[in-house]
């Protein structure tokens, strides 16, 4: 597997011959780790973000992604090919996010490719367009699932999200009761929503999935853009954070971890440097390389290797970045939080 590691990725850009590793198989956590432990001693890219589509259903306030805006996306079969050569390079984890990912309609394919392949997988969605069918899959491939819900109020959601769809992410939460992968429900706290997060946990608690509460982030470089609704004075938001902890509804764990970190950044305390191009990617739906989406793209895996976009990183920029904001966002943390927290990983109810 180390071996494999090392080997040259120019794969990229030649011709498809039909082989991934592991086919068929599908890529345990333990053996998605052992994978990538070469990047993670040299603190290379293990985890990528990447954005499959760039369509949105919602217009959430807090969003200033270019969607809808006609831009191109790879192909399944482009896809395929970047996503080999990145797991020769050692990359093991991919947190698969639009826009909405499931306004793609060749999106199980995709992520049947990238399980061939042997990556472990995360599909982040507002839950709108579940179905039956799309959830059997999802469990087939071994998939977890994130799905995105601030409020359980129809029309808070509508003035967080644009869009009266909040009836329509409950029936997709109805499908996933007996989901048997790790199911996740993010909650990003907001002016308008901070008064019943805790009523937000308990409902996901109830029906199985693990609360991510986060904080709504804006002017982070070129992530998160000013809304005046949902901007909230720090110190208000950081009590949400610390009532949690206080009574005790979050699971053991990273997330309670990731809660401690938001509590830390509200307080405007600076946090450990984030992982941003280093254990971490952000890959936009044109191929398009930035070290996380916050900061500029630097090269396109169709036209280069990861090795030679990597070379190309400005890390005063990231490091400036990190000292600045003490951006607290978990894809963008996760690595390096969990190898300095390995107590508070190891605790977390998460069967993989």
């Amino acid at each position: 597997m180390l071996i494999q590691i090392e080997r040259s990725q120019h794969r990229i850009l030649g011709e498809d011959n039909g082989h991934f590793p592991g086919r068929g198989e599908r890529p345990s956590l333990q053996r998605a780790l052992w994978g990538g432990l070469r990047n993670l001693i040299l603190r290379r890219p293990l985890l990528a973000v990447f954005q499959a589509n760039l369509r949105c259903n919602s217009s959430c306030g807090y969003c200033n992604l270019p969607l809808n805006v006609g831009r191109y996306e790879m192909s399944r079969q482009e896809i395929r090919k970047v996503f080999a050569g990145l797991n020769e390079y050692g990359l093991r984890f991919v947190f698969v996010q639009g826009g909405e990912p499931l306004l793609r309609r060749d999106l199980v394919d995709i992520l049947q490719n990238l399980v061939e392949i042997g990556f472990h997988l995360t599909l982040i969605t507002n839950g709108t367009k579940l179905t039956p069918h799309l959830v059997q899959q999802f469990e087939d491939l071994s998939v977890s699932l994130s799905i995105s819900l601030d409020t359980l109020d129809r029309d808070k959601y509508e003035r967080i999200r644009g869009a009266d769809q909040l009836n329509a992410v409950l029936a997709g939460l109805d499908l996933l009761q007996h989901y048997r992968r790790p199911k996740f429900l993010t909650c990003i706290v907001s002016e308008i929503n901070r008064d019943e997060v805790e009523d937000v946990v308990a409902f996901a608690r109830q029906r199985g999935f693990l609360p991510v509460v986060g904080a709504y982030h804006w002017d982070v470089g070129l992530y998160g853009k000013q809304d005046a609704a949902l901007m909230y004075d720090r110190q208000e938001a950081r009590l949400v954070f610390e009532r949690l902890l206080e009574q005790d509804v979050l699971p053991p764990g990273y997330l309670r971890q990731y809660t401690k970190d938001n509590i830390a950044w509200l307080r405007g305390e600076a946090l450990k440097p984030c992982d941003a191009g280093s254990y971490s990617i952000a890959i936009d739906a044109s191929g398009n390389v930035a070290p996380c989406l916050s900061l500029p793209t630097v090269g396109n895996l169709l036209e280069s290797s990861l090795s030679e976009i990597l070379s190309r990183l400005d890390r005063q920029e990231i490091q400036h970045c990190s000292d600045r904001s003490s951006c607290n966002r978990v894809d963008g943390r996760v690595i390096g939080s969990v190898l300095r927290h390995p107590i508070a990983a190891w605790k977390t109810p998460v069967t993989w």
